[in-house]
């Protein structure tokens, strides 16, 4: 009964507040710049988001239509700090795939 013209079902409503504690910052690096390219945003997001959380956040803030996301998980490197050991952070990243024909100009910031 779906088809590909009719409207995506809305997304799980949350806060702006709770969407900007989901979404912390863009990843503005190579890889990333070379996705944007195929329709795909990359954010560093909270470790406690989950997916439809995080396609909800960025259709809010940015007001663009989601497909999908893909996430991973960066375990932090054990690095050394004036000779003594010491961790970095894991970080999660979500690699957020648009429909087609949007975009997100990440070089604006948010109102």
């Amino acid at each position: 009964m779906s088809d590909a013209t009719t409207k995506a079902k809305p997304r799980v409503g949350i806060s702006r507040e709770a969407m900007y504690e989901i979404i912390r910052n863009p990843v503005i690096t190579e890889k990333a710049t070379a996705l944007s390219e195929k329709n795909t945003v990359v954010f560093r997001v909270s470790m406690e988001a989950t997916k439809p959380q995080i396609a909800a956040a960025v259709e809010g803030l940015f007001g663009v239509r989601v497909e999908g996301v893909n996430t991973l998980i960066a375990k932090g490197k054990t690095k050394r700090f004036r000779g003594r050991p010491g961790k970095r952070s894991d970080l999660k990243k979500a690699y957020v795939r648009l429909a087609a024909g949007q975009t997100i100009d990440l070089s604006t910031g948010l109102a």
